[in-house]
């Protein structure tokens, strides 16, 4: 016994490391069939009462079954081992597919929508966004999602990118004579290079369809951007410095006469000019604002309209600079001939700083329509120039008038619908020649009513939910409901369906709410204010903030026994008859308070002395 023990030690000594990957890997394999097999025939016995050891051992059946599957995933394609042909091999070309793998799955989330607030509100829920993400790996190939963390940031460079080659290119082609320098070569191949990338980007890109839908089948986003700002973007994507480089390192080698020549007459001016085709790519810095617009939300509130007005701006200073550079660059292209504004001012050889400085100094004073700078036009191309910027800068005029007044008018939309009401009412009294005192006085509501804002809050209230528009009614009768005693100790749900029934009214001083001997259609409660309840016969009662006052006829369904006279500017809240009883058919106990209080006021009415009771109708 003791002889076969040791050969069996020393036969696993000697086993070699393949045979052990084997052993491990069929262990491994036997481990998940077991796992499977106990799980699946726990899914198959019947359902019985469960007990707290029966969900543990399932909680653990199931843990160790996904801590199973995970650790021999790679061997469930293959579990005798008869694909292997080289095991020694083997594990580093897994771990590089497995590496290979996760950059891929990597990657592939930052081409997926990601859980922010715009994809929730684009797509309602984590749900919604899980579905599009899955809806986004479907189509096999990768497509960028417009709301995916990749196209966020690249529009981040992008807009970077856009402005500052914007500013800076006409400002060097213009100002700049030796466009060779390896700064300017740098950033003119670096944006080429990105602008030609986003070009690519642009046909992978997925664009919002109607109701919200994003289109990701490449062969409609191919066809649709190549129907739309396709043309644009390509030619403000050539790569000309790439062309001109070319030639010019070709005329160095050539002669340096040739070069020269060929520079000074042909390459520079023809270069300046196509150069000039990248400012086409102000058409894609605008299309990015507004879809950052549209993805921030900012739609109709205030940042929105600052958003508007700071474009405006920003866009009339870039035509400024546009056009300072175009009034320097006319006359370069020319050779600054003795009538042109650069020579009557002696600036032909001055700093670039200089020039550019009094050539923006011209452009604003034609666009502003202020003056011509210190001389007047002379030559044709001065005329002409100082027409377009003037055209130029009385359109940007007119907008910026435009914007500001729409901004204006959308900072208090609600006071300028006041007064457009208010405008009315005036021209309704004059047509009627109403009496002063009487004009006053619906002055005075509106002011006490409306408190110089207008809105239709039952449209507004109507197209909201019933949770959140229960929540705004209770915020907005906060004070009603705290000042209540009759609210106080009630039932939150009765609370907040008799707030949803109230309608706000407003009375002045001297006016009848109630008057006696009436049909009873409403109650009242008191928010503001105090009144005067005068009973017939009897003493005068005088309420105040969170009183109520007109259930009873509400509960006999008789007339009125008092008339209720406001004493100050009141706001109260009245309830309908039929709101009434709708309440309180759904809360009995509440009309049983309701009708103690009743009774318990009658009761004290009658008991004065000087009480009479009401004639039988």
């Amino acid at each position: 016994m003791s002889l076969s023990r040791s050969t069996d030690d020393q036969r696993r000594t000697n086993e070699s490391p393949a045979h052990k990957q084997e052993s491990s890997r069929y262990c491994s394999w036997s481990s998940l069939r077991f796992s499977r097999w106990r799980s699946g025939s726990q899914r198959t016995t019947p359902p019985a009462t469960p007990s707290p050891k029966t969900e543990k051992r399932s909680d653990v059946t199931k843990t160790l079954f996904s801590l199973v599957q995970t650790h021999n995933d790679d061997y469930t394609a293959d579990p005798d081992g008869l694909l292997d042909s080289n095991v020694d091999g083997e594990g580093g070309v897994e771990d590089v597919q497995d590496q290979s793998t996760y950059f891929q799955r990597q990657f592939g989330s930052l081409l997926q929508p990601g859980v922010n607030k715009f994809s929730l509100r684009m797509f309602g829920s984590h749900k919604g966004v899980a579905a599009e993400q899955a809806r986004v790996r479907s189509f096999g190939v990768w497509i960028i999602h417009p709301y995916s963390d990749f196209r966020f940031y690249w529009d981040i460079v992008m807009l970077l990118l856009m402005m500052s080659n914007l500013i800076i290119l006409p400002w060097g082609i213009t100002f700049f004579e030796d466009q060779n320098t390896m700064p300017w070569i740098t950033f003119n191949v670096l944006s080429d290079t990105l602008f030609l990338m986003d070009l690519v980007f642009n046909f992978r890109t997925g664009i919002a369809g109607e109701d919200s839908h994003i289109i990701l089948d490449p062969k409609e986003i191919r066809m649709h951007y190549l129907r739309t700002w396709f043309l644009v973007d390509f030619i403000s994507s050539i790569p000309v410095d790439y062309f001109f480089l070319i030639v010019d390192l070709e005329a160095r080698h050539e002669s340096s006469d040739v070069y020269r020549t060929a520079r000074a007459l042909r390459i520079v001016r023809f270069t300046k000019i196509l150069s000039l085709l990248r400012l086409l790519r102000l058409s894609r810095l605008i299309r990015y604002i507004h879809q950052w617009e549209e993805i921030f939300h900012m739609t109709y509130d205030l940042a929105s309209a600052v958003v508007r007005i700071v474009n405006l701006i920003g866009m009339m200073l870039l035509l400024c600079h546009w056009d300072g550079c175009l009034t320097f660059m006319v006359p370069m292209l020319q050779d600054f001939p003795s009538d042109c504004w650069v020579s009557k001012n002696n600036m032909v050889n001055s700093t670039w700083h200089i020039q550019y400085s009094y050539a923006l100094f011209m452009a604003m004073s034609h666009m502003l329509c202020i003056g011509y700078g210190a001389h007047p036009p002379e030559g044709m191309t001065d005329v002409w120039l100082t027409m377009i910027s003037m055209v130029v800068g009385a359109t940007c005029y007119a907008m910026f008038l435009g914007h500001a007044t729409t901004l204006v008018q959308s900072l208090d939309a609600s006071h300028r619908q006041y007064q457009e009401k208010y405008k009315q009412v005036e021209q309704y009294m004059s047509f009627h020649k109403l009496p002063a005192d009487v004009r006053q006085r619906i002055h005075d509501y509106y002011e006490q009513r409306f408190q110089g804002k207008m809105f239709d809050e039952d449209s507004i209230l109507g197209e909201l939910s019933d949770p959140l528009k229960e929540e705004i009614v209770s915020y907005n009768c906060r004070g009603l409901v705290a000042n209540m005693p009759l609210f106080a100790n009630t039932d939150p749900h009765f609370v907040t369906v008799i707030l949803t029934k109230l309608r706000f009214e407003v009375f002045q001083p001297g006016d009848l709410i109630i008057r006696e001997g009436t049909l009873g259609r409403k109650m009242y409660f008191i928010q503001h204010g105090t009144v005067t309840v005068v009973p017939r016969g009897s003493k005068e009662i005088t309420l105040n903030d969170g009183a109520y006052f007109g259930e009873i006829c509400l509960l006999t369904q008789g007339r009125r026994t008092a008339t209720v006279k406001a004493d100050t500017y009141c706001r109260l809240y009245s309830l309908s008859v039929d709101s009434f009883n709708e309440v309180l058919e759904e809360h009995p106990l509440m009309r049983r308070a309701f009708e103690s209080v009743a009774v318990d006021r009658l009761g004290r009415v009658a008991r004065r002395p000087s009480y009479q009771p009401p004639p039988a109708e």
